[in-house]
């Protein structure tokens, strides 16, 4: 019984980074397109922003000129950060899918070690 029990723990680790390696993969192309679609959408709203801006500008509007600076200055920080954020799901795509192929080789290879 003690042996058993001992058995289920050291496969228990395996077990649970089996299971976040297949729901980040799971995952994964989804992220990606999430921040592909945030650049996109924050890059036309960066658009609609410069034309506020410059109607601020001719107008003289001071409380509307620095609204819309603060509002830019906000989307091209976004903007930044979500190609950051791609570039990151894209180098490491690849990676999370080699380590969830060596995870699921190295279960099989212990269950059936243990079979």
């Amino acid at each position: 019984m003690s042996e058993e029990k001992e058995n289920q723990e050291t496969r228990y680790p395996l077990r649970s980074m089996h299971d976040f390696l297949y729901e980040l993969d799971k995952e994964w192309d989804r992220f990606r397109t999430g921040s592909l679609i945030g650049v996109i959408v924050s890059v036309v709203l960066l658009l609609f922003s410069f034309g506020r801006l410059w109607t601020a500008l001719r107008t003289r509007a001071v409380f509307d000129l620095l609204f819309m600076l603060a509002v830019i200055v906000a989307l091209v920080y976004t903007v930044f950060a979500l190609l950051a954020q791609h570039r990151f799901f894209r180098k490491w795509e690849r990676r999370i899918g080699l380590l969830l192929h060596m995870e699921e080789k190295i279960l099989s290879e212990e269950l059936e070690k243990d079979g």
